[in-house]
């Protein structure tokens, strides 16, 4: 829980920054090495890796912007925050849809390769996340509750008050996703069709990010007054469309698969 690491002058090098910057560039060289499993070629993914990337962080802003109050836009604090997962996920998925023709590369493969890197990314961005003291969990009894430091709250506002625990759903977030992780690995080396790992991780991801959010308590916003009217957060509102989604490609490509195998 050390959220700031030194400073060059007076910028600081936060651990949040260096576990997303180390979990992109680990999440880059195993997508390019699912994808050459593939036949794909590995310089395509490198590029189309870093354009999803910055697909990943415009996404992540914009539905920060829309689902937070008073955010501002114009401030250092709005570029050192990571936004709103989803929209990352969002940006990197359109990112990969707008250019997968220009790159003249079968979508579904691309997007299996993609897949476990982005559950990878996840287990390291969830550690920075920790370390930073954002996305905290509610207030616990249990063994494994969390007291962030002075540090944190100076940074993201976490509650440090009357020696406070906390579910620590970052680490829970983080380790769950590196277990994903190694399930849509085996899931990539036997997958049955092309798309599966994909929608694998959508269903598990949907599933998953639906159940912790009851344990999750840090202010997250409410897009277009949803969150109020339902008694859902945001993440869980769309995370129930993922799974919708995810569902329903899944019914898509297996009746693809069957009708090609019976062809």
């Amino acid at each position: 829980m050390y959220p700031e690491l030194f400073r060059i002058g007076d910028f600081p090098i936060t651990s949040y920054g260096l576990w997303l910057a180390a979990g992109m560039l680990v999440a880059l060289i195993v997508a390019s090495k699912l994808a050459v499993r593939d036949g794909l070629p590995r310089e395509r993914i490198y590029d189309l890796g870093l354009w999803t990337l910055i697909g990943g962080l415009f996404g992540s802003k914009i539905l920060m912007f829309f689902v937070e109050d008073n955010v501002q836009v114009f401030s250092l604090d709005f570029l050192r925050s990571g936004g709103v997962y989803y929209g990352g996920l969002i940006g990197g998925f359109l990112a990969v849809a707008i250019l997968i023709k220009f790159y003249k590369l079968p979508f579904w493969k691309v997007a299996d390769a993609f897949a476990p890197a982005v559950a990878l990314g996840q287990a390291f961005g969830r550690q920075g996340c920790f370390a930073a003291g954002c996305c905290w969990g509610k207030p616990t009894d249990w063994w494994w509750g969390v007291h962030f430091t002075e540090k944190g709250n100076e940074y993201t506002g976490v509650p440090i008050a009357n020696n406070v625990h906390l579910h620590p759903t970052q680490l829970i977030e983080s380790f769950t996703m590196l277990a994903v992780f190694g399930l849509l690995v085996l899931l990539h080396r036997k997958k049955k069709f092309d798309g599966q790992v994909l929608i694998a991780y959508g269903i598990i991801y949907a599933v998953f990010r639906f159940l912790i959010e009851f344990i999750r308590d840090d202010p997250r916003g409410d897009l277009f007054g949803l969150t109020s009217a339902t008694g859902l957060s945001t993440s869980q509102l769309v995370s129930l469309l993922v799974a919708v989604c995810s569902i329903v490609f899944m019914i898509f490509r297996l009746r693809s698969t069957n009708a090609e195998t019976s062809a």
